[in-house]
């Protein structure tokens, strides 16, 4: 199957918001979590570095994939190649 002009740039943009994401998650889980000692500031009442060893790396997981899954869904909707019931 050849891919016309629209496949292509339906399939940069989801190459381009994955790697957006990926480049989030790595800052979250590894840079973030490397230096958070020397972040050494109260958040919510807790150390920085136990919030985020608990709970602020968690809740930003969960906000990628929802991001990541509504903008797959308008993106698709946008192209034309959404799976939902037909009308």
């Amino acid at each position: 199957m050849q891919l016309t002009e629209k496949h292509l740039e339906y399939w940069s943009k989801n190459l381009r918001i994955t790697g957006i994401l990926l480049f989030i998650w790595f800052v979250v889980t590894f840079v973030i979590g490397y230096y958070a000692r020397e972040l050494s500031f109260n958040f919510f009442g807790w150390p920085f570095a136990f919030y985020m060893g608990a709970q602020g790396s968690l809740i930003i997981y969960v906000i990628i994939i929802w991001f990541y899954a509504r903008y797959m869904n308008n993106l698709d909707l946008v192209y034309d190649v959404h799976e939902g019931e037909e009308d």
